[in-house]
């Protein structure tokens, strides 16, 4: 099973360099945003696997820490991107 996990593990860090590519040539920052929440949710999924095929706790612990910065990261950038949208009027309030 240890080897199974540590497989799967490979195969999800290769998505990551896939996801590189886009981080490098994407579009437009929405892409780009996207490609760096695929790095987040596949190295918090090989650190899961790797914690569980090695057995070691806190690995799982530093798994679930990067799922939360994920997160964080994922609003700021759509709050930093809700007050700089285009077409809103400038003599609205903002919080």
């Amino acid at each position: 099973m240890t080897e199974f996990l540590l497989g799967a593990s490979a195969f999800v860090l290769l998505t990551v360099a896939v996801g590189l590519v886009c981080i490098l040539r994407g579009p437009d920052d929405v892409d780009r945003m996207m490609s760096v929440q695929l790095f987040g949710t596949a190295g918090i999924a090989a650190l899961l696997l790797l914690g569980a095929a090695i057995g070691a706790a806190a690995v799982v612990d530093l798994a679930l820490i990067l799922a939360v910065l994920a997160a964080f990261a994922a609003i700021a950038f759509v709050k930093a991107g809700a007050h700089s949208a285009p077409g809103q009027a400038e003599s609205e309030e903002r919080p």
